[in-house]
């Protein structure tokens, strides 16, 4: 999860590398530093806690060095402080690395560099790794050149040997005081690019750190390792194989990750959901379709290969997307009529359901990074693909990455449209995630014939009209939900309740009250509430309570009902102008409304709003919540 950047070229190192860890800091928060070459020594500052801090410590030292690396940390071996920062140095402080992961064997190797005479500083996993290149570097000096798989270049040779003894999932980017004209970067089961200037070269775990200088990016893969000198880049294997690479440019604008006024990343991301929902829409639904068409409403661009022989599926995702897998699973079992199953992918990988043929599995991730979620795919593939004949994987990604792992993993790929997301706690990508789900639904129920071509059409007919109705959301709730915030100050615990395709949300519901503003909140499905979690609700719990027109409806007012007889205060998020709704609530969220089929779509929008304005209003930093990153890498 923690963010790298690195450098090398002629400017001024030290600015472009703190330009781009800000671009990171999603990634984590916990710390940060820099480590660059000048006169023959390795010159590190870091600092704990935010990137700020380090700002301010590098604020008045002239640093002139032309080349270095940066990280952003978070925390998952040793504390947050100031000494188990990265970089990290080797006992003798000529070699510096930054790691995104985790190095699994640190232990067995910290002991056998121990014996050494190595001294070790910190209780992270990473301080291995310069140590263990410096071990292997003074072994490739006594060696004959002639005898290394690299002879070209000492220090990489060394690191090639030292990532060889590596074990996990791991992205690393070294420099060395002994070898000031090369960085190299590694990468193993994490993600890490390199970025090609005029006369300059970049590395960076994720493209925007990268955007304001150059557009021409190499995304290096699963064991490899990059050589970055003022001349170009070269790139290996582990075994030390020259390869050969292709960079791509990107389309990115770096003004679409700047805040445009905004008080809060999340804020504009909000704002931003009816361009994504359309530009979904706009991507996958094929204009001017009727019933009388003789094609599918829905192009996805798969090949037909990718709906043949579906008879189940399941899916792997963590956190809001697993929330989004909910929401397919919905819809995909009652439109398409196909047997869903939805997994945490952090559990599946340890227990896999037993395998089934002609069965498709889904992962989620808006990075296209999830460890877990890759790891889910990458087993399902292996463990199918060991079977042969009816068991033959097939792996579909819905991702918001395009460029990312899933597309190294998945056969095939749902591109979700949603443009860079920088708040950590997921808005505009989630929505996109459940448009993606409705239009895979829909296609499969044209191929499938599950549902009349008229019921088809009218589906479509009302989606085209989702982005207007989230417009109408933003336009008349915002100010109302900022005032409803200030009653919620102090409160300590929610509880969100929602039934059918409006479950997933009310747990959506949660987990954004709960990332952002710190309270304590919990959703269940609302006939659930009576089975036990009622024994919660006083007068200082408050319910949330998602009641649509359709087939619960009536339920879900019915279990509002019991909370409010047990003198908790009730919101409702309900249609405009219900007046059955309004008698039940003490306050009001209306949306537009629609179907319930298509309700989840509308109904996430004011959820979103309530986390953010109590946050907001409790002070806390919206966009970088505690103890959270937004890729998260390691497992």
């Amino acid at each position: 999860m923690c963010g790298i950047v690195g450098y090398i070229g002629t400017q001024a190192a030290s600015g472009i590398l703190l330009e781009g860890l800000r671009k990171l800091e999603y990634r984590g928060y916990d710390s940060a530093g820099i480590a660059t070459l000048w006169n023959g020594e390795i010159h590190r500052v870091r600092a704990k806690g935010k990137l700020q801090n380090l700002q301010e410590k590098l604020e008045g030292l002239h640093l002139p060095a032309t080349v270095g690396i940066g990280h952003t940390r978070w925390a998952t071996h040793g504390r947050p402080e100031e000494h188990n920062a990265h970089p990290h140095t080797d006992a003798s402080e000529r070699i510096a690395v930054v790691q995104n992961g985790i190095i699994e064997n640190y232990r067995e190797l910290r002991e056998q560099l121990k014996a050494k005479g190595y001294v070790f500083y910190s209780e992270t996993d990473t301080e291995v790794v310069p140590n263990l290149i410096a071990d292997c570097l003074q072994q490739v000096l006594a060696e004959p050149a002639a005898t290394n798989v690299l002879p070209k270049s000492a220090f990489l040779e060394a690191v090639r040997r030292a990532v060889n003894a590596l074990e996990g999932a791991f992205a690393l980017a070294i420099v060395s005081a002994d070898y000031p004209g090369e960085l190299v970067t590694v990468r193993q089961q994490a993600p890490l690019s390199i970025g090609f200037g005029q006369g300059e070269y970049f590395c960076a775990s994720d493209t925007p750190a990268m955007v304001a200088h150059t557009r021409t990016v190499l995304t290096l893969e699963n064991g490899e390792i990059g050589r970055l000198t003022p001349t170009g880049v070269e790139v290996y294997s582990f075994a030390g194989e020259r390869l050969r690479k292709t960079p791509k440019t990107l389309n990115w604008n770096p003004i679409l990750v700047e805040k445009q006024g905004f008080k809060h990343f999340m804020l504009k991301e909000i704002y931003e959901q009816p361009g994504v929902v359309r530009a979904c829409l706009e991507a996958y639904l094929n204009s001017d379709w009727t019933a009388d068409s003789s094609c599918s409403p829905i192009n996805l661009g798969l090949a037909d290969a990718f709906f043949a022989d579906i008879e189940q599926i399941q899916i792997v995702a963590c956190g809001t997307s697993w929330h989004a897998g909910l929401v397919g699973k919905y819809l995909l079992e009652q439109i398409a009529e196909i047997p869903t199953q939805v997994h945490y992918a952090s559990e599946f990988r340890y227990a896999p359901t037993p395998l089934t043929p002609h069965t498709l599995t889904i992962g989620v991730t808006q990075s296209g990074e999830t460890a877990d979620t890759l790891s889910a795919l990458d087993m399902e593939k292996r463990r199918r693909a060991d079977m042969g004949g009816k068991f033959q994987p097939k792996l579909l990604g819905i991702t918001n990455r395009l460029d990312s792992t899933i597309a190294q993993v998945a056969d095939y790929l749902l591109n979700t449209h949603a443009g860079i997301e920088i708040g950590v706690a997921a808005t505009k990508t989630f929505t996109a995630q459940l448009v993606a789900f409705y239009c895979l639904a829909l296609d499969l129920a044209y191929r499938r014939r599950t549902l009349p071509l008229e019921r088809l059409e009218q589906i479509v007919l009302e989606l085209r009209q989702i982005p207007a109705q989230v417009e109408s959301i933003l336009e008349v709730q915002e100010r109302y939900v900022e005032q409803l915030a200030h009653e919620f100050e102090e409160t300590q615990d929610f509880i969100f309740i929602g039934r059918g395709i409006n479950f997933p949300i009310a747990l959506e519901g949660a987990l954004k009250l709960k990332e952002i503003s710190y309270i304590h909140a919990e959703g269940y499905p609302a006939g659930e509430m009576k089975h036990g979690p009622i024994a919660l609700l006083d007068a200082k719990v408050p319910v949330v309570a998602i009641a649509m027109p359709g087939l619960v409806f009536e339920k879900v007012l019915s279990n509002a009902q019991e909370a409010k007889a047990r003198d908790a205060r009730l919101i409702g998020v309900t249609p405009m102008d219900d007046h059955e709704a309004q008698e039940v609530f003490d306050d009001l969220l209306p949306v537009p409304e629609v179907e319930e089929l298509l309700s989840p779509l509308l109904t996430v929008i004011p959820l979103q709003f309530l986390a953010y304005h109590i946050a907001a209003r409790r002070g806390l930093d919206v966009d970088q919540p505690r103890n959270l990153a937004k890729s998260v890498t390691v497992e």
